[in-house]
């Protein structure tokens, strides 16, 4: 735009005023608008004094003087209110509104200028002279062209106008309204078309009119320009931002995003207890993701250090049993037999009674498959009111699964460790490393190797994921280890537990776990109650004997629970009162023939060849 300062006042010179015709004309302020001859203008009358004065006009000749207003916030304007210079209009048609309002149709005629205004019964009437002006010269004919031609530019580029229809209304002979025509077509502030109706030369008016057409061209072709860049480089993240953007601005009217994203988050790391170092460092990374643009690569790597350092319990704790009564209870409910390991938790649990800060001790269970160890680890957990989060070690290969990756890689992600260390939730949880044996190393590291200072308790309370670059301390968290067998563990990982083992179950106590727990636990896993099927110990002395040979008790669960199965199927053939009796005599109806006899038949016996499965007599 050229100016938005208030336009000059236009000077007369003596001639003009000696040929100008001067009459008097009811006035009616207008406010945010500028009316220029020729054009036909529909707007809202409202004030009594402007109604008044449009009623004056139509019990006479229906010609009216509107002028605009210099602010038109002011409801009750003075003469010096309004510019002098403004249009003499004619009243095409004229309408009452139900509110009370009348709706005009205005013609412009000409311009004028007041020469006094006065106050006639609450309605202004001004004297206004309209100068003659001059005829035209070859100048304002090229001027004539040249503005023509900028305005079909102008139209061209100004996609809000209708060029057809725009371009055929400016097609015209005379000067003055042709400078008119294309002033109340330009999208101009009120004190720029207040300025070109302040000039009565339709000359100098068409030269003024060519310079704003320069400079509105200029405009349009530079922002044609940003605009077909802009699109060009525009991606999907950047449209993302756009709308994220509009999402807030929605959000803020509505009163939902009183608080920025940062704000949430720099509250979330003040809360979090994080040690000072690493409050630090989070700290730093906020103010470098507050400096990055939203969408792009670089945030988001930022974002997902900022989540996961939020993530991770820095301060929160499970509130421990430190009752032995309780913990020997619910390790006398869930196990049955397991007496040294029992006594070394119960040990465990009695030194955290007298030690305020004893360090996190690591427990190895080794043993064959089937005897209670990850079940165990669920016990201690239970028993001491910890959280259990139990980590696989079989077949890790990647020394990254425990360290985590470092955040140059793509796709990169704390280790296990970390990530179980989420999951749970607290500081002090039961960490399950299980099948702790069945690690590999290669090529990209060995997983066992860092495992070394997860399981020192001289060194874990410091312990540094490659991701999350800070010290983590893990010296509060029960590590609990299982495996089948010790030779593939190497030395050094071995030295840092407490190794216990595990022995196969003898025959009574796998009839005893198979009364307590596993019977009760497959009736119930098929759907029957004991209403529908019982066991006999002899029943199940035979299936220990007969069809299981396992230091575990899997094979003995398996068996009981292809039991469970094939009464299940005769509960619902016969209806749900059937009940079934396992006993000795009856048990090979449902599991078949012996799979195994007494030690004493294995081997070879002269004369025949003797088969592992096959009967022995």
């Amino acid at each position: 735009m050229a100016t938005s300062k208030e336009p000059k006042e236009p000077r007369e010179t003596k001639e003009q005023r000696e040929r100008g015709e001067t009459r008097k004309l009811p006035m009616m302020p207008i406010r945010e608008m500028v009316i220029f001859p020729f054009m036909m203008t529909p707007f809202i009358v409202g004030r009594e004094s402007s109604v008044r004065a449009l009623e004056e006009a139509l019990n006479g000749d229906r010609r009216i003087f509107l002028a605009t207003q210099h602010d038109a916030s002011i409801d009750e304007p003075k003469a010096e209110d309004v510019y002098a210079v403004g249009t003499i209009g004619n009243i095409v048609q004229s309408v009452k509104m139900p509110d009370g309002n009348i709706k005009v149709l205005v013609e412009g005629l000409e311009r004028a200028k007041s020469i006094e205004v006065n106050d006639s019964d609450g309605f202004f009437v001004a004297t206004v002279r309209i100068p003659k002006t001059a005829p035209a010269g070859p100048q304002t004919e090229q001027l004539m062209q040249k503005v023509t031609g900028l305005f079909e530019q102008y139209v061209k580029l100004q996609q809000s106008l209708n060029y057809e229809s725009i371009v055929a209304a400016v097609r015209m002979d005379e000067p003055g309204k042709l400078a008119d025509t294309i002033a109340a077509n330009l999208q101009l502030s009120v004190d720029e078309k207040q300025e070109l109706l302040n000039l009565f030369d339709p000359t100098e008016r068409l030269a003024r009119i060519a310079d704003l057409l320069d400079m509105e061209i200029e405009k349009l072709n530079m922002d044609r320009s940003i605009q077909g860049r802009v699109k060009r480089q525009m991606e999907r993240a950047q449209k993302e931002y756009y709308l994220n953007e509009k999402i807030k601005a929605i959000q803020k009217e509505l009163g939902r995003g009183e608080k920025s994203e940062f704000d949430d988050l720099k509250k979330k790391i003040e809360t979090a207890g994080m040690p000072k170092d690493v409050m630090d460092k989070a700290t730093q990374e906020l103010k470098k993701l507050e400096a990055m643009p939203p969408m792009s690569a670089e945030s988001t790597v930022s974002r997902n250090y900022l989540d996961w350092l939020l993530a991770v319990p820095w301060k929160k704790r499970s509130k421990e049993t430190r009752s032995i009564d309780a913990a020997e209870k619910v390790l006398d409910t869930d196990h049955y037999g397991l007496e040294k390991i029992k006594e070394r938790i119960l040990e465990f649990l009695a030194v955290r009674q007298l030690v305020k800060n004893p360090k996190g001790s690591i427990l190895c269970f080794v043993g064959p498959p089937g005897v209670g160890k990850t079940s165990l680890g669920m016990s201690i957990a239970k028993a001491t009111g910890r959280k259990f989060v139990r980590m696989s070690l079989g077949g890790v290969r990647d020394e990254a699964e425990i360290r985590g990756h470092r955040r140059t890689y793509i796709g990169a992600l704390p280790g296990q460790i970390i990530q179980s260390m989420k999951k749970a939730g607290t500081k002090n949880p039961v960490f399950m490393l299980d099948e702790v044996d069945k690690m590999a190393s290669d090529f990209r590291g060995d997983p066992s190797s860092a495992l070394l200072e997860v399981l020192d308790p001289e060194q874990n309370s410091n312990f540094q994921d490659h991701y999350l670059d800070v010290e983590y301390d893990l010296s509060q968290v029960l590590f609990v280890a299982t495996a089948n067998v010790l030779h593939t563990i190497p030395g050094p990982l071995q030295d840092r537990m407490e190794i216990l083992r595990l022995h196969g179950y003898t025959e009574v106590e796998k009839i005893e776990i198979a009364k307590q727990y596993l019977v009760k636990k497959q009736i119930e896993g098929t759907g029957l109650s004991e209403k529908n099927l019982t066991f006999t110990d002899e029943a199940l002395t035979e299936i220990v004997r007969g069809y299981t040979r396992e230091a575990g008790v899997r094979n003995l669960e398996r068996e009981i629970g292809n039991i469970c199965r094939k009464v299940a199927r005769r509960v619902v053939k016969n209806g749900l009162k059937h009940k079934e009796a396992i006993t000795r005599e009856n048990i090979a109806d449902f599991l078949g023939v012996i799979k195994f006899r007494d030690s004493q038949a294995h081997g070879v016996r002269v004369g025949r060849r003797f088969h592992r499965h096959s009967p022995a007599f």
